[in-house]
């Protein structure tokens, strides 16, 4: 497993034809080990499943081999004091690599469920290619666990993402005399200023604290001695399992209004919260899992962020989707790292869930 994930690390997959060629690596090196797969494309992006076991339920083991960009030398893995370092070692080839080993060592007569392996090329782009492609061709399951890496804690749940882009209209004036326009930015300074008080953010659950709000673009003005009468402005919101992104949307034009502001908005909430309890019986499982692997008590939690777990969710009704993988660091960082010991937990942890 550690000679698999360093032979992966070795294979520069920051772009398409790089994410491909790790890809097939995977595929012969799964061949190889007796395994069949089966190759899929789709956009020119490659992907590929595997399937063992028999039963009226599926477990789908989810990883990605594309990784943001990095130096050249940090495609030369390091083993150093426990660790292995390299770009995507911890985001997320390792989980990539226990899935392939324990995947190899399932014995499919002891199982009485199907086990899927999915093994994808551009979740760090968006997943549209590909996770999110399988999924519309009926590769899904009862329970789906993507090995991003969570430091073996249980990512049941994650935000969702609402995105709003607001324009905010001014009147123009000559810069030397603005008591005579109305500035744009302004009114999106003042708005802003008011995004935090409304009631969606005071809002948190056991898992999150509260929501996240990111103004994240800002665009206005183009000359000195002109009042901006434009002003657009780009919010990435992560809601929390139950809140409604309509509501949300409904709260921001609200608060233009109250404000005697003159806005105009678009809003896209194409990613769903996931809202996996811990009473799912996978998930208790899975802690049962943990327990016995490591002698520890098992860590559940939320997602600020999202994964290749949302294209999966909805076929489940939003629950059975999680994160949970290896121990690591500094992904998509210059240090990123995995646990070595850790690593071998975790493949021991799919192993006793997928035959309990």
């Amino acid at each position: 497993m550690i000679e698999l994930l360093k032979e992966l690390i070795k294979i520069k997959s920051d772009n398409q034809s790089g994410a491909n060629k790790a890809l097939l690596f995977c595929a012969d090196w799964l061949k190889s080990h007796g395994q069949e797969t089966a190759i899929h494309k789709n956009n020119g992006y490659l992907m590929l499943t595997a399937v063992k076991g028999q039963g009226n339920e599926t477990i789908v083991w989810n990883g990605h081999v594309d990784v943001v960009p990095g130096y050249d030398n940090q495609f030369d893995p390091v083993e150093k004091n426990g660790r292995i370092y390299g770009r995507g070692s911890a985001d997320m080839k390792a989980g990539v690599a226990a899935m392939m080993t324990a995947f190899v060592e399932l014995d499919a007569e002891a199982l009485s469920r199907v086990v899927q392996l999915h093994i994808v090329t551009d979740e760090e782009t968006g997943g549209h290619n590909t996770s999110e492609w399988l999924v519309s061709q009926g590769f899904t399951g009862d329970f789906v666990i993507c090995g991003e890496p969570t430091g073996l804690k249980v990512g049941l749940q994650s935000k969702g993402v609402l995105h709003m882009d607001l324009m905010f209209k001014g009147k123009p004036a000559h810069g030397s005399r603005p008591w005579e326009g109305l500035n744009a930015i302004e009114c999106a300074m003042a708005f802003h200023r008011k995004v935090a008080d409304l009631p969606f953010q005071q809002e948190a659950t056991p898992y999150f604290a509260h929501p996240s709000v990111n103004l994240a673009i800002i665009n206005a003005g183009d000359r000195y001695n002109v009042v901006p009468d434009r002003c657009n402005m780009s919010y990435d919101i992560r809601f929390l399992p139950g809140q409604e992104p309509k509501e949300i949307i409904q709260q921001m034009k609200d608060l233009a209004d109250t404000l005697e502001l003159d806005m105009t908005y678009k809003a896209d909430s194409s990613t769903p919260a996931l809202i996996t309890k811990a009473e799912h019986p996978y998930i208790q499982s899975l802690q049962q899992a943990i327990r016995q692997t490591t002698d520890s008590e098992p860590v559940l939690f939320g997602q600020h962020g999202a994964a290749d777990t949302r294209y999966y969710a909805p076929t489940m009704g939003g629950e059975g989707a999680i994160e949970f993988g290896p121990a690591g660091s500094d992904w998509h960082g210059d240090e990123e790292y995995i646990v070595i010991s850790g690593l071998y937990d975790y493949k021991a942890i799919l192993l006793l869930h997928a035959l309990s």
